[in-house]
């Protein structure tokens, strides 16, 4: 039996660096020199979804990302070419969810959402609560989006957030109270309880998180604690601050431009009129 060894050479290497310049990060002279990276892989029927019609979807993702996109037709691999310019860490951190949820079935305006700050991304795979059972899967889904839609948009509804189902996957993007109302009522749902039930919870839930919320804000107001007296009587209060003012401007060295300017500021309780006699 014949072997046959391929010696490694310069030349195979630049061979294979032509083939494949953006999934293994190489600069090449047709494009300019910058940091590529490997974002997310999608399913190929969702890549015309990410590149839009005549590419304005592409375009619009870029643009909101500042980065260029590159998208392997064959695997369904896109990639972020972020060019020589700083890279911001958090929008770095964010552009795989925006992709990963274009690819399971969230809308591109929608999914561009996850750039900022305070919106999350949450998945859930129906397949670690029924096995790889098709018909298990199909059922599962049905009670999460229900008749006419009506359980999704319920929970979208009440949570202020944004599902999409997709194969055996579920997306849920929102910010964290919305996510932390919605994964209880989705995790119900796929462990078998009736949607009633959920949807009861869930309300509970959200009064509950709007109690605690008020509570926070009446605190906040509250700032820091005022005098018990002057709290009871506020007239006599603002008596006690006038007669203070007063008293400072008769304390005024002549000698002192800034105090004599500080004496002839007005308060917000006075002005000057002028009438004619």
């Amino acid at each position: 039996m014949l072997n046959l060894q391929i010696p490694y050479c310069e030349y195979s290497k630049n061979q294979f660096q032509s083939i494949h310049p953006y999934r293994a990060g190489i600069k090449t002279e047709s494009r300019p020199a910058g940091f590529v990276e490997l974002l997310a892989r999608i399913p190929k029927d969702r890549i015309a979804v990410l590149i839009g019609k005549g590419g304005k979807t592409r375009k619009m993702i870029e643009k909101a990302s500042e980065t260029s996109l590159e998208i392997d037709s064959d695997t369904g691999d896109v990639f972020a070419d972020w060019g020589e310019q700083e890279v911001d860490p958090i929008l770095r951190m964010k552009m795989p969810d925006v992709i990963r949820a274009i690819g399971r079935g969230l809308a591109p305006k929608r999914a561009v959402k996850l750039l900022e700050d305070e919106v999350f991304l949450r998945m859930y795979d129906i397949r670690e609560w029924v096995g790889r059972q098709p018909n298990q899967t199909r059922r599962m889904r049905s009670r999460l989006i229900g008749r006419d839609g009506r359980i999704r948009s319920l929970i979208e509804e009440m949570t202020h957030t944004e599902m999409a189902i997709y194969g055996s996957t579920v997306l849920v993007i929102g910010d964290q109270e919305g996510l932390a109302l919605a994964t209880p009522a989705i995790e119900n749902i796929l462990n078998g309880a009736e949607h009633g039930n959920v949807l009861h919870g869930l309300e509970k839930d959200r009064k509950r998180m709007r109690i605690q919320s008020r509570s926070l804000d009446s605190y906040d107001e509250m700032g820091e604690p005022k005098d018990t007296f002057d709290a009871l009587v506020p007239e006599l209060a603002e008596a006690r601050r006038r007669r203070e003012r007063r008293y400072k401007g008769a304390q005024v060295d002549p000698e002192n431009s800034e105090e004599i300017a500080e004496m002839l500021e007005l308060s917000e309780d006075e002005s000057i009129s002028f009438e004619e006699e």
